[in-house]
C-alpha cells in the first residue's frame, strides 16, 4: 500500500511535530482494557518487536512513528485469552463431526454415510454429541446405532468426552456385554438388564481397539485445529494431554504427542497460538527416563504439568464426578473416584523428584478433597518452590479445611466457567439444591485469595460463552445456575487471561497489557464492561494479534482490508502458517495507516 501522511508524520492528525521514536504497530482512540493491578482502560498502545512498549492516552501518538497505525474509533481491546485446558484432536478418515446434530435421525444418517464410506468391518467414529440438542430429547441407544450401522462398529463420544454410546459389534470388540463388571467406566443397563449402548467415563474401553491414523495423516487437521483457535481470540492455551512419546493411549490415537507439538510448532509456531502442553502421566519409570519437566521449551511452546489422567474422578458430562453425598434422587451414587491415595502419592513423590508441575482432573468435591490433601502432603514433604500444583475443573465447592489447604500452599482453581451453561442441565438433574448453589464455584475462591483460571474444556471452546456465564451464571433456557459464584465483567477477563498466565509462570510476560509484555491482544466488536451481561455472549472478535503480528481480521470488517492489504502476509479468515501474517519482514516492506469502519 502506497505510504500515507498518516503513517509518515502523525502531526496532520493532531497537529503537532513529527513523532520522533518508532514502533510497528500503533493502535489508539479504543478503549484498552489493560487487566493491569488498577483495571486501568486506556486509549492507546505502542508494539515494537513483538512487545508493548507504551500504554497511555493518544499523545503516544505524537511520540511514535508507526509503520502500522490503526484508528479503532472507540472499539475495545483486550488481553489475548488464554484457555486453561483446551483439548486438541485430530480428524481420522473413520470420523464424525457430531457437534451440529440436531436430532438422532440426523446422526445415524451422518453414521449411515460414513459406514458406506468405509465399507464393512470398518470402526466408525463419533464425536462431540449432545443430547439436549437434539429433537428427541434423549440419548441415542445401542438399537439406534446397529440400525444405522449393522455391519461396523460404531462409537460415539459425547461432547465433553466423559460418556460413550456404542453399537452392538463395537461393545463385543470391547469384551463388554450385560453381566460385565464396572472397570473405571459405569455401563448402562435398561430395565430388563440390557445394554443401553452408554458408558459412562468408557472412552478408552473402546478406542483402544480402533485402528489409529498417522501423525503424519492428522497434521493437517491438528494444524487446521490450532487455526481455528485464532478467530476466538485464543492467543495462549494449556493442551491437556499429550503422550510424551509416539505410544497410543487410551485416549485415542488422535491426540498431538510432544514430538508431535515440536515438529509443528518448529516450522509454524510464530502464527499459532502459544502453548503450555500437559502430559499424560506415562508412570513413574517413563516419566524418570525422559529428560524434560515443566517449562522446557519457549515463550511459543513449552511442557506444562502432569495433568488430565489420570483423572482424580469422572465428570458431569457423564456424570460420574466423585462427591460427597448421593446424587440428586440417585440414592447410593456418589460418582466415581478413580485414584487410591497410594496411587496419587507415587505420582506426586515421582512428578516433585522429577521438577514437574501437577494439574489433575477433579470435578466433584469429594474428588477435590482427596487431591488437595495429597497435594498439602507433598508439598510440605518436599518444600517445593513456587509450585503451582493446581486443581483442573474445581467444579463443586470443597469442604472449608479443603479450600483453606489451597490458600496456604497457593494451590491455583483451573475452572471452565461454560460448565454452567453448556452443563446446565446435567448439575439440576444430578445435584442436590443445596450443593447446586455453589457448583463451578468462582466468587468463593476469588473471595478467599486463590488463584482462579479459567478455561474451556472444549464445552464449547470459545472464551466468550466463558464470560457471559461467568457473569450472568446462565444457562440455555435462561435459567441461573449457583448465582452467588457470579463475578464481574473485568474479574472474568481477567481470569481468562492473567488468571491462566499465573498456571504457566507467565504472568510477568503476558495476560495484560502493560509495558514489557508480549502483545498478544484482541480487539472486539463491542465493548464489554459497557454493554448489557445479556449482550456479552454476542461479542465477535475482529482482530486477533500474537507477538505485534495480525494473525487474524473477522471477514467483512476493516480488519479483514488490513489483512488483504498485506497480500500474501494475512489470510483473513484461514491464516494457516507463520509466513501468512503481518509483521517481521512483512511490515518492514509497508507503510500503511488503517481506519476502523464499525
Amino acid at each position: 500500500m502506497k505510504a500515507t501522511v498518516a503513517a509518515v508524520c502523525l502531526a496532520l492528525l493532531f497537529g503537532s511535530a513529527c513523532a520522533s521514536e518508532t514502533a510497528d504497530l500503533l493502535i489508539y482512540d479504543g478503549h484498552i482494557i489493560t487487566v493491569d493491578k488498577q483495571s486501568s482502560v486506556r486509549s492507546a498502545m505502542v508494539v515494537r518487536n513483538g512487545k508493548i512498549i507504551a500504554v497511555g492516552g493518544d499523545a503516544l501518538a505524537r511520540r511514535f512513528h508507526a509503520t502500522q497505525t490503526i484508528d479503532l474509533h472507540g472499539q475495545a481491546v483486550v488481553p489475548g485469552f488464554m484457555d486453561d485446558h483446551l483439548h486438541l484432536f485430530g480428524k481420522p478418515h473413520r470420523n464424525v463431526d457430531l457437534s451440529k446434530a440436531s436430532s438422532i435421525e440426523e446422526m445415524k444418517r451422518l453414521i449411515s454415510a460414513k459406514a458406506q464410506e468405509l465399507g464393512p468391518g470398518e470402526w466408525v467414529v463419533g464425536n462431540d454429541w449432545d443430547e439436549t440438542n437434539f429433537a428427541e430429547h434423549r440419548l441415542p441407544t445401542l438399537t439406534d446405532l446397529d440400525a444405522a450401522a449393522p455391519g461396523n462398529p460404531v462409537v460415539l463420544v459425547r461432547a465433553g468426552g466423559h460418556s460413550v454410546a456404542a453399537n452392538a459389534l463395537a461393545f463385543k470388540a470391547a469384551g463388554i456385554d450385560r453381566t460385565s463388571p464396572n472397570k473405571g467406566y459405569v455401563i448402562d443397563h435398561d430395565a430388563n438388564g440390557d445394554l443401553t449402548g452408554i458408558v459412562r467415563e468408557g472412552f478408552g474401553a473402546f478406542m483402544v481397539k480402533v485402528p489409529s491414523d498417522s501423525q503424519d495423516q492428522l497434521e493437517p487437521s491438528f494444524i487446521e485445529a490450532l487455526n481455528a483457535l485464532l478467530p476466538l481470540g485464543i492467543t495462549s492455551a494449556v493442551i491437556a494431554g499429550a503422550q510424551i512419546d509416539e505410544s497410543k493411549t487410551t485416549m485415542g490415537g488422535n491426540l498431538p504427542t510432544w514430538p508431535e507439538w515440536q515438529k509443528i510448532y518448529s516450522t509454524m509456531g510464530a502464527g499459532l497460538p502459544r502453548m503450555a502442553v500437559q502430559i499424560l502421566w506415562p508412570g513413574p519409570e517413563k516419566l524418570k527416563a525422559f529428560p524434560h519437566h515443566t517449562g522446557y521449551g519457549d515463550d511459543r511452546l513449552k511442557l506444562g504439568a502432569i495433568g488430565e489422567t489420570p483423572g482424580m474422578d469422572g465428570g458431569m458430562a457423564g456424570p460420574t464426578a466423585c462427591t460427597l453425598h448421593d446424587y440428586y434422587k440417585h440414592p447410593g451414587f456418589r460418582g466415581q473416584c478413580n485414584v487410591t491415595d497410594a496411587q496419587l502419592q507415587e505420582l506426586l513423590d515421582t512428578a516433585a523428584s522429577r521438577g514437574w508441575q501437577v494439574g489433575l482432573h477433579s470435578i466433584g468435591d469429594r474428588a477435590i478433597q482427596q487431591l488437595v490433601a495429597g497435594y498439602a502432603q507433598a508439598l510440605q514433604r518436599y518444600r517445593l518452590k513456587d509450585p503451582r500444583w493446581f486443581t483442573s475443573h474445581f467444579s463443586f465447592l470443597p469442604p472449608e479445611e479443603t479450600l483453606a489447604l489451597m490458600k496456604k500452599y497457593d494451590i491455583p482453581a483451573a475452572q471452565q466457567p461454560n460448565f454452567a451453561y453448556t452443563l446446565y442441565q446435567r448439575y439440576v438433574d444430578n445435584v442436590d439444591p443445596a450443593t447446586r448453589e455453589h457448583v463451578i464455584p468462582v466468587a468463593t475462591p476469588q473471595r478467599m485469595g486463590l488463584h482462579v483460571a479459567f478455561g474451556s474444556d472444549d464445552l464449547p471452546i470459545g472464551p466468550i460463552l466463558g464470560i457471559y456465564a461467568a457473569v450472568t451464571r446462565k444457562g440455555p433456557s435462561g435459567e441461573t445456575l449457583a448465582p452467588a459464584e457470579a463475578v464481574s465483567v473485568q474479574d472474568a477477563i481477567r481470569m481468562y487471561t492473567l488468571g491462566t498466565a499465573y498456571l504457566t509462570w507467565d504472568e510477568k510476560k503476558k495476560g495484560s497489557l502493560e509495558t514489557g509484555k508480549f502483545a498478544d491482544f484482541l480487539v472486539l466488536d463491542r465493548n464489554p464492561l459497557t454493554i448489557a451481561p445479556e449482550d456479552l455472549k454476542n461479542m465477535q472478535v475482529d482482530m486477533t494479534v500474537i507477538g505485534g503480528r495480525i494473525v487474524y481480521g473477522r471477514q467483512g470488517t476493516a480488519f479483514a482490508r488490513l489483512v488483504q492489504i498485506a497480500g500474501a502476509c494475512v489470510r483473513a479468515t484461514h491464516p494457516v502458517s507463520a509466513t501468512n501474517m503481518i509483521g517481521g519482514a512483512c511490515l518492514a516492506s509497508q507503510h500503511s495507516s488503517l481506519s476502523t469502519v464499525n
